[in-house]
């Protein structure tokens, strides 16, 4: 979990270099023609391990499973209004905005799974989304543009919505299948709305270079995930999610010359406090059932 937040963080550093370089469904469309190649890649190396063994024909009916196909629908969107704030917000706070994920998955699972939720836990979750607020300061004179702030919170919705659907994908379909169905999803809606909306722009060797760089490293962050969710408890390995702060943070003092305030780090420290209280309430309820 550590290596894919490490993974995910610097492919966010990477993207975000760009700055206003690329359309943003450029942006999309092109890391994703690179993630794919690394994935059929993957796929092609000796099968040696069953959860990497994706025959096509496994792979075309995962495609039309519904539940997967709402998932990827809601990574596309997810991505979009990601790479939308990450051009507007300093790093670490677009990253520490989406510590809050985690709580909105357990809201969720309350609101639209049935699971059981605790007084306890919506405590925390609100005083979560209490600690999102702190750092965003809506109306606050930061330099914010609101469109901004919309693409931050509609990103962590829809990352929220990701996971809950994640959830509902059967056991029987394996994990990679799920993220290669995925990732061609955001690669489709990436050239479909650069089509429809922007013109392409002429991508420089530099250019390339960065998105295969992010590419790797979203790789890695995609496949930390599904090794690290087969191979330990969900309750035991969230929490180190937030291990993806610490690296936004250094990244984001030693890359672009960003230091959070300290109303930006007190946000954080609630955030990531509750959702840290929020999985360990989980775990201590599911030991004692």
């Amino acid at each position: 979990m550590v290596l894919a937040m490490a993974g995910f963080t610097i492919n966010d550093a990477f993207v975000k270099s760009l700055g206003d370089m690329l359309p943003v469904t450029q942006t999309m469309s092109v890391r994703g023609v690179f993630l794919l190649v690394l994935m059929s890649l993957w796929l092609g190396l000796p099968q040696t391990n069953k959860a990497r063994s994706l025959p096509l024909r496994d792979l075309a009916k995962i495609a039309r499973n519904p539940t997967v196909l709402l998932r990827a629908a809601c990574e596309l969107l997810a991505t979009l209004f990601f790479l939308l704030a990450l051009t507007r917000l300093p790093f670490a706070v677009i990253i520490a905005v989406l510590q809050a994920m985690p709580l909105l998955v357990t809201a969720g699972a309350a609101m639209f799974l049935k699971e059981h939720v605790g007084w306890r836990r919506w405590v925390a979750i609100s005083a979560g989304l209490a600690g999102v607020l702190i750092i965003l300061r809506p109306g606050a004179e930061q330099g914010f543009e609101a469109a901004a702030l919309v693409f931050a919170v509609g990103c962590v919705v829809f990352s929220a919505g990701r996971d809950l659907f994640t959830r509902r994908v059967p056991t029987s379909i394996p994990s990679l299948g799920v993220t290669v169905v995925s990732a061609t999803v955001i690669t489709i809606g990436g050239f479909a709305g650069l089509i429809l909306t922007e013109s392409w722009v002429p991508l420089s060797a530099h250019g390339l270079l960065v998105l295969a760089s992010a590419s790797v490293f979203l790789f890695v962050g995609m496949q930390g995930i599904v090794m690290a969710m087969r191979t330990g408890q969900v309750a035991f390995i969230v929490p180190f999610r937030y291990t993806g702060l610490i690296w936004a943070v250094a990244i984001g003092w030693v890359v672009f010359a960003e230091t959070p305030d300290r109303l930006t780090l007190l946000g954080a420290t609630i955030v990531v406090g509750t959702g840290i209280y929020t999985f360990a309430r989980e775990r201590h309820l599911g030991m004692s059932e």
